[in-house]
């Protein structure tokens, strides 16, 4: 389907409400690593401007909620009702400097997945060094100014460690090690937790045991799809937002005819 022919049909289901009958009984999570205004689009970034229609179109059609409140009507069975959680990974500057003030604008949560060991530090990733980019991190500061106004913090391990890879006593560090320094940097809980990646290959059946095991509610990927109803929060399905959605009606058209699953 053509760029203008999917704009055109978004509008057209979202405009008279068929998006209600589609998204029924469901939910959804977001994902977004990067908001910034860049000279050429990259994979995980989106630009400032495009974060706001995001926001907006999240506000106009769906429930925003923290991802806490919905896991919380998970795990009692409650029925689901369009709710949406937006979650940001790996801890980039920009989610404190550009989307933290969106958010507000907009009176939206989010939870914002760290990648502890990271943070305030001069790491470049291997996605970033294969763009020939570098992104400063947030220091410990700007993750706790999150976490005073109101974002929830989650777990995103200490060093982005591929859990379809490792496992045993490192992945018990990456993972526990990582609840343990958050809540230590934060002072106060931490029960959410996405694990790097996000493809269905990068979490081992014995490492989401693990993540069972230290305390998280929650285990988010990334592949995409909406959340059924009486899905278990330890596997619990998130859209990556990338450039190759033109528009947030293409996302909320792929969403509701269920196209959203994507390899990333």
């Amino acid at each position: 389907m053509k760029g203008p022919i999917r704009r055109l049909v978004g509008h057209t289901i979202f405009g008279v409400r068929l998006d209600t009958l589609l998204l029924r009984n469901a939910a959804v999570v977001v994902a977004f690593h990067r908001v910034q205004d860049t000279e050429r689009p990259e994979g995980l970034t989106v630009s400032v401007r495009m974060f706001e229609q995001y926001c907006r179109f999240f506000k106009q059609h769906f429930r925003v909620v923290p991802l806490r409140d919905l896991v919380a009507r998970l795990e009692r069975g409650t029925t689901l009702r369009r709710e949406l959680a937006i979650t940001f990974d790996d801890g980039y500057l920009d989610n404190h400097d550009n989307a933290a003030p969106v958010l507000e604008r907009f009176g939206l949560p989010a939870t914002f997945f760290i990648v502890s060991q990271w943070m305030g530090t001069d790491v470049v990733p291997w996605w970033d060094r294969a763009e020939n980019v570098r992104y400063p991190w947030m220091t410990w500061e700007h993750v706790r100014s999150l976490h005073r106004r109101g974002f929830d913090v989650g777990a995103h391990t200490r060093t982005h460690v591929d859990l379809g890879l490792v496992e045993s006593h490192e992945a018990q560090r990456e993972i526990l090690g990582a609840r343990h320094e958050l809540e230590r940097q934060l002072g106060a809980p931490v029960e959410l937790f996405a694990y790097p990646y996000g493809r269905r290959d990068n979490l081992a059946e014995s490492n989401l045991e693990i993540v069972r095991g230290a305390g998280f509610r929650c285990c988010c990927s990334c592949y995409g799809g909406a959340v059924a109803q009486g899905t278990d929060p330890f596997r619990l399905a998130r859209v990556p937002i990338t450039p190759r959605y033109e528009s947030p009606v293409q996302f909320g058209l792929e969403l509701a005819l269920g196209r959203s699953v994507v390899s990333v």
